[in-house]
């Protein structure tokens, strides 16, 4: 396809996993800071990047996670001026963006940034710890209601990029399937049986998505949210 302009690079972001709350067993990397000049981007993610949980952070399918900073308008509104919203990175973003978001993205899309090829890999599952970021409790639910969430990339050949970029649309396999169409199949049409197996045949479906749809179309019901939105 003939590449497509999408949005540009507002904000290059890293951060080192330290101790998070009032928790000193949980340490994370939610807070982080504006680079300048090129970052060098590979499998692993952005060099000196950190991950706070290994387990359910980083990895492949997770690599960069990119939020638009168009959204900080609607949280100013809903939320007031907090401090975490007066600069790019308040949701523990690699990428802030500008020019694009949930809707404009679909599963699977190959996005180059500078000289960085990424895929779309998954939308963001929003945790506990945006509401001690926030002072909310009901932050991560918050995300995943409005579909606000962001989402991660996958690296398909490494490079470097830096805030001012392009990001350029270069392949779209799955345009049926925008992020906003999975944000809705996972938190609101959540027992759609047509929708779920049609999600389930998407290529590339992370394993713990897969075992996900599986239990809600065996059991007919929704997995509890509480542990990964409030921590318990």
């Amino acid at each position: 396809m003939t590449p497509v302009l999408l949005g540009q690079v507002a904000a290059v972001l890293r951060g080192a996993a330290v101790p998070f709350g009032d928790r000193p067993d949980v340490r994370s990397a939610i807070a982080k800071h504006a680079v300048t000049g090129p970052v060098r981007v590979d499998a692993a993610g952005l060099q000196g990047d950190e991950q706070g949980d290994t387990r359910i952070h980083g990895g492949p399918d997770k690599a960069v996670h990119q939020y638009p900073l168009d959204h900080y308008a609607a949280w100013r509104s809903e939320l007031g001026d907090l401090p975490v919203l007066e600069r790019p990175g308040a949701f523990g973003e690699n990428i802030a963006s500008t020019g694009m978001a949930e809707a404009d993205l679909c599963w699977g899309d190959q996005v180059r940034m500078g000289s960085v090829l990424f895929e779309v890999a998954q939308t963001r599952q929003p945790c506990w710890k945006l509401n001690t970021r926030f002072g909310q409790r009901d932050m991560a639910l918050r995300l995943q209601r409005t579909g606000r969430t962001g989402w991660y990339y996958r690296v398909l050949e490494p490079g470097t990029l830096q805030a001012g970029d392009a990001i350029t649309l270069v392949a779209r396999p799955h345009a049926d399937w925008p992020l906003s169409r999975v944000i809705e199949v996972l938190y609101h049409r959540t027992l759609d049986a047509g929708l779920l197996r049609a999600l389930a045949a998407l290529p590339q479906l992370p394993p713990s998505w897969q075992k996900l749809v599986a239990r809600r179309l065996e059991q007919g019901e929704v997995e509890d949210w509480d542990r990964r939105t409030q921590g318990r």
